[in-house]
């Protein structure tokens, strides 16, 4: 997520509201780089900055984000011989954006699972790929994956909209430029199109959690990790807030009354989106719907300890899952040092994640 210290936070949540969006991410961007304010530029206290009390916890990973950011990522995730990792871009009436798209070597034509991942903030698709490991589970598991882009030009920290009204609908903004990424790659590969799956982690997640209310026809299931849920924030003051206490707002209007399977990880030392924010991704995927709670800890050898709350409809069958990681931070659990904001000690969430996805068929899909 993007992060500042308070005093910028303020300012930036206050030209959002106030409309001056370009302000307020070059704010945020000078910031990130250790960059003082152009002279004479001040923002006088408003009721919105008052508000919005971020508190040390933000305050204090600053140091950490700066030093993420500059970070080089990995310019290119490793394939399997005969695999194919193709860059492409796709463009619709809400813009453009790039993406990459692993084929594993065992694609023969026949039709295949597909799973849309979602970066997070300062992350690429190479970065991401690279960290989470997911292209070699899609060579063990026969599974095609798209990784959408997001640019600066969209967002200055490479952050996926997800608390912007615009990006939040089917059809519109970011949600459109996704879903059309995921769709091209349907035309263009063999997928099943009952077996297609979204997940992000951080701000990516976030936008996973919308893609999952607004496309239920299009993803089988949703894989948040360290993200909010669909409706949290309507605008960056709200978003701060929901980073910092969970979110208030309910989902926007059109999303299914089923159970839509989702499965969450989220650390409980997450200093960035607070874990509260989990929980309410789970309750917004099961709306009104009556399941079976069943809860279990685990451990991973010499690394962390972790609690599982699973969700069973009559027949048994896990509608979603809440992986909580003890002690750990604002990074994707079990993932590669090779890549950025990845926890190497957790439980692996990739693993994890695709056997939920594997067991979910979506039967809105046409």
């Amino acid at each position: 997520m993007m992060i500042a210290p308070l005093r910028d936070i303020f300012d930036a949540a206050r030209g959002s509201r106030l409309g001056r969006l370009a302000d307020a991410t070059a704010l945020i961007q000078r910031t990130l780089q250790g960059r003082a304010a152009p002279s004479g530029a001040q923002a006088a206290p408003s009721a919105a900055s008052e508000a919005l009390d971020v508190g040390p916890a933000l305050r204090g990973l600053v140091a950490s984000f700066k030093s993420r950011a500059g970070r080089p990522g990995t310019d290119e995730a490793a394939a399997a011989d005969g695999a194919r990792f193709i860059t492409a871009t796709f463009t619709n009436q809400a813009g453009s954006r790039p993406y990459k798209v692993y084929v594993p070597a065992s694609y023969r034509g026949k039709p295949v699972p597909l799973i849309v991942m979602l970066h997070g903030c300062t992350q690429s698709p190479d970065d991401f790929a690279a960290g989470t490991r997911m292209n070699e589970a899609a060579e063990a598991h026969g599974c095609i994956v798209v990784y959408p882009g997001q640019i600066a030009a969209a967002n200055s920290s490479k952050c996926w909209n997800w608390f912007n009204a615009g990006d939040q609908a089917r059809d519109r903004g970011e949600p459109s430029l996704v879903a059309g990424i995921a769709r091209e790659v349907m035309g263009r590969y063999a997928i099943a199109p009952r077996r297609v799956y979204v997940a992000g982690l951080s701000a990516g997640g976030a936008a996973a959690a919308v893609l999952g209310h607004a496309y239920p026809d299009l993803f089988a299931a949703v894989g948040v990790h360290s993200g909010l849920a669909c409706g949290a924030a309507r605008d960056m003051a709200s978003a701060f807030m929901a980073m910092r206490q969970g979110g208030t707002a309910s989902a926007p209007a059109g999303g299914p009354h089923r159970p839509r399977p989702t499965i969450v990880f989220h650390g409980d030392s997450d200093g960035t989106v607070n874990p509260v924010n989990g929980r309410q991704v789970i309750e917004r995927a099961m709306p009104s719907t009556k399941l079976t709670r069943k809860e279990a800890q685990g451990q991973v050898t010499g690394g962390r300890a972790y609690s599982v709350v699973t969700y069973e409809d009559a027949d048994g069958r896990a509608v979603a899952e809440q992986w909580v990681v003890h002690g750990g931070a604002h990074a994707w659990s079990g993932g590669s040092p090779s890549g950025s904001y990845t926890d190497p000690g957790g439980p692996d969430a990739t693993r994890e994640m695709v056997r939920f996805f594997l067991q979910h068929e979506n039967a809105e899909a046409a």
